[in-house]
């Protein structure tokens, strides 16, 4: 295609893309959760797999949204690939099953062919879990084209082999005082009618919506941009999630890191009104540098929430600017908010799982 004739059809392209960008309904994002959650828990292992796990001795780490590029300008996972790599070495050598749940790679701004040839050392960190058989994959509204076989054969399985499966959600289930307790895993586009609508619909954002977004250099991704898209889509998950006894739901998509209901930064800001009220000039300074420096990360955010059912989770996203990624631990009886900066691991939340299981059952 000739570049003026590029240039006249850029507008019109621009314009579909701001008129069907992210934006969650309601009724879509809950009727989707539920027939996903339903789907796996019936059996249908092409949707997901239940794995049942021991509370007390089972480690998983769930990472989500490294949205690796191509490494030029646009390339956001760049900065953090150092953290994610260290990450990975630690958790590999701590025996950790690896979850990665979805937008693992950009396939909106860049080919698969482009993508894969430019991440060689990331991808074969994470096939090493695969060989060890604790490596879990989810595609994401980024990278759909996972969800399709032809793709996954001539670009997924020369690096990962023939035992790579990618699923749209996970379930783990565990026992706890005799109660079966559920932990729903998915990336949470769930409710996007452009990338989770009938089948015809998730097959042309695929196969056609996204080369023409490449083509045109077109960036769709208003939810991870906005924190007023993105604090709704995290309200509407939890919102779904509540109505659901003795179950958690953990996501990403938002990029926006949120423990036992609560985003890091209003559990920052209640700390930081709680050591104030107390006098304790100490921990106010410290809590406000963390917000200052959490404050772009967040930026557009209205209002603080007060969410009282712990039942949601998002693992955040392994692109921040600064190099930062955040993570989910699921280990040895507890539920941790991780962020890796280089290879130093800080624990931004913890709890006990018995704790959460008991506030829901």
């Amino acid at each position: 295609m000739s570049n003026p004739l590029k240039r006249l059809l850029q507008r019109p392209v621009i314009w579909l893309s701001t008129r069907f960008s992210s934006s969650p309904d309601r009724q879509q994002v809950f009727s989707s959760l539920s027939a996903l959650h339903e789907a796996i828990l019936a059996g249908r292992r092409q949707k997901g797999l239940v794995l049942p796990f021991a509370m007390e001795q089972s480690r998983f780490i769930i990472f989500s949204d490294q949205h690796k590029g191509g490494k030029d300008g646009a390339d956001d996972f760049m900065a953090a690939e150092s953290s994610y790599l260290a990450a990975l070495r630690h958790y590999g050598e701590q025996q950790f099953t690896f979850i990665n749940l979805g937008d693992c790679e950009e396939l909106w701004e860049c080919t698969p062919k482009k993508v894969l040839a430019a991440n060689q050392v990331s991808l074969m960190a994470e096939a090493r879990f695969l060989q060890e058989k604790k490596y879990f994959r989810i595609f994401g509204n980024h990278d759909l084209e996972w969800r399709y076989a032809v793709p996954r054969q001539q670009f997924l399985k020369p690096l990962f082999g023939r035992k790579l499966k990618v699923y749209e959600g996970l379930i783990l289930q565990t026992s706890y005082r005799e109660q079966t307790y559920h932990i729903f895993l998915t990336h949470g586009h769930q409710g996007d009618l452009r990338s989770d609508g009938n089948a015809f619909s998730k097959w042309f954002v695929a196969a056609i919506w996204t080369p023409v977004q490449r083509y045109f250099n077109v960036r769709m991704d208003t939810l991870s941009d906005s924190y007023d898209l993105a604090d709704r889509h995290n309200s509407l998950m939890y919102e779904w999630s509540k109505n659901y006894q003795k179950t958690f739901l953990i996501s990403g998509h938002t990029h926006k890191p949120v423990f036992a209901s609560l985003d890091h930064i209003d559990r920052l800001t209640k700390q930081l009104e709680k050591a104030q009220s107390q006098g304790n000039s100490a921990e106010v300074h410290i809590l406000q540098q963390a917000l200052a420096a959490r404050r772009a990360e967040y930026a557009g955010k209205q209002f603080v929430k007060t969410m009282a059912r712990p039942s949601y989770f998002n693992t955040g996203c392994c692109c921040f600017s600064d190099g930062d990624i955040t993570g989910i631990e699921i280990a040895n009886g507890f539920i941790r908010l991780v962020k890796w900066k280089n290879d130093t691991r800080t624990v931004l939340e913890e709890s006990p799982l018995y704790y959460l299981f008991d506030q829901t059952g």
